[in-house]
């Protein structure tokens, strides 16, 4: 489901209409939270996937936060009641294609779903299908050999789009803390750095409960002793 913003009432209009006229109307932000409560989680629970998981609560935190629904049309904005997402998946030839999975609040439903969807372009022709006809997503990738520290898209400027993109790199060690470093990339006519300065938040808070989560999700039964 989705409905139209009324934009008379809406208090960011101004600023809607300055930035939506831009050339390059996004604006990135690079940081890099901990993880380490995953990591930890991870060895009791090994079954259960850290980059997937990471998918799940980044996805969750954009569900929440009302501006990471929105998308333009026009002159307008969309509100998606709900997004979904989907990912980048290195091949064995090393090329890479596309993995579309539904948001759910459930973890272990959320985990099952997403599993599938990469397990089934994995097995698959290994074509590149990008679905440019929904936006209703967050579009991640993953760069798993870079602990980078900043970041850029490629853009298409002959086509709208206002779907935020996340990138994930490698986790770092630092003593008894690690880390990875998230790039966060928004339409700046829909989102300000006060969202996502609260996305970041809201994302490294649910890190912090990850036993929790993925406690929920183990296929393996009890934890493993350490």
């Amino acid at each position: 489901m989705s409905h139209y913003l009324d934009l008379s009432s809406w208090p960011r209009r101004d600023q809607f209409e300055f930035f939506r006229k831009f050339d390059k109307p996004y604006f990135n932000l690079c940081t890099r939270v901990s993880v380490t409560e995953l990591v930890r989680a991870h060895r009791a629970y090994p079954d259960v996937s850290p980059s997937l998981a990471c998918h799940y609560f980044a996805l969750r935190v954009a569900n929440e936060i009302e501006p990471f629904r929105y998308r333009l049309r026009g002159d307008q904005v969309l509100v998606y009641d709900v997004i979904n997402g989907g990912t980048t998946v290195l091949l064995p030839n090393e090329a890479f294609t596309l993995a579309y999975f539904d948001y759910n609040e459930d973890f272990a439903k959320f985990m099952q779903g997403a599993k599938a969807a990469l397990d089934e372009v994995r097995a698959g022709d290994g074509a590149f299908r990008p679905k440019h006809d929904d936006d209703a997503r967050i579009h991640f990738t993953i760069l798993p050999w870079v602990s980078f520290t900043s970041f850029s898209h490629a853009r298409n400027w002959g086509r709208e789009d206002s779907v935020p993109k996340i990138a994930f790199g490698k986790f770092t060690k630092e003593n008894d803390q690690t880390f990875l470093p998230i790039s966060v990339e928004v339409h700046h006519a829909l989102a300000d750095g006060l969202h996502v300065g609260r996305y970041l938040n809201r994302f490294e808070e649910l890190l912090g409960q990850a036993e929790a989560y993925l406690s929920s999700a183990n296929i393996g039964g009890s934890p493993r002793v350490q």
